[in-house]
């Protein structure tokens, strides 16, 4: 996949999310797709910044198998409410509950970034606080016959129908939709990628 073409050697993205595709996308990078396959087991008594960051840096270690000598990027959302993370759901059940906990609520979303270049690991991390209105049963109801809630940590994307509960958001946008992308521009740079439109100083 691809932006604009650039000097620096192309990138590999240890994610399938096509979110975290499209938004490095944006950056105008070169990069390919290398899905890193990991146990994502939260350890006992994680505390989710450490458990988002962890994964970012596994996924993009993990990534680093047969991506030669090009850098890896990893990437993690979690969705937090008080210190519980709440994962993609299980079923419908467990996604209407979810619902019904962030509903008329301030919750956290915290996105870790990770880049494995030859033995270096560099690491950047965002977290955005979320506002939700209340969100009615029918309402609930309603967004899970969507489907869009299946695959979403939190069981919501802000960047699709979801948006509809969010009242105020304070932080990275992009960090809540999967790729905070001021942080992985900066990460890009550190590792020689020019990223276009990119704020961050050289």
């Amino acid at each position: 996949m691809a932006g604009n073409a650039n000097q620096a050697p192309e990138l590999v993205l240890a994610s399938a999310s096509p979110r975290r595709q499209e938004l490095l996308a944006q950056l105008g990078v070169q990069f390919s797709v290398v899905p890193a396959d990991i146990d994502e087991s939260i350890l006992p008594g994680e505390a989710p910044e450490l458990y988002v960051q962890r994964m970012a840096a596994s996924k993009a270690q993990a990534g680093r198998t047969g991506a030669g000598k090009r850098p890896v990027l990893g990437a993690d959302t979690v969705v937090v409410l008080g210190e519980r993370i709440l994962g993609k759901p299980r079923d419908r059940d467990d996604a209407l509950e979810m619902l019904t906990l962030l509903s008329d609520r301030t919750h956290r979303v915290i996105s870790g970034v990770a880049i494995a270049d030859g033995q270096q690991l560099l690491e950047r991390q965002s977290q955005t606080e979320v506002s939700f209105g209340k969100i009615s049963a029918a309402a609930r109801e309603a967004y899970w016959a969507t489907g869009e809630p299946r695959d979403k940590a939190g069981a919501y994307a802000i960047q699709g129908y979801g948006a509809v509960f969010v009242t105020h958001i304070n932080g990275s946008y992009t960090g809540v939709v999967g790729l905070p992308l001021y942080e992985t521009a900066e990460l890009l740079r550190c590792v020689g990628f020019k990223p276009a439109f990119s704020l961050v100083d050289s």
